[in-house]
């Protein structure tokens, strides 16, 4: 299931639930698709981040660090 298929999943459920409610299968099946997307932003944040340098204003190049 590719991201685009997550995200209109949970959209679907997510209407759903405003409109009807969801059974407790449909609960666990949005929590999971949640847990999905939630971790693939983190992992796409930190791939960011692990490309990111601070420009100094003697132009030098620093990688930024883990804390």
């Amino acid at each position: 299931m590719n991201m685009n298929e997550v995200i209109a999943r949970i959209n679907a459920l997510a209407a759903k639930n405003k409109a009807e409610g969801l059974t407790q299968e449909e609960l666990a099946e949005r929590d999971k698709l949640r847990r999905i997307y939630i971790d693939s932003v983190k992992a796409s944040l930190v791939g960011q981040l692990e490309n990111t340098y601070i420009v100094e204003p003697d132009g030098t190049k620093t990688k930024v660090k883990h804390k």
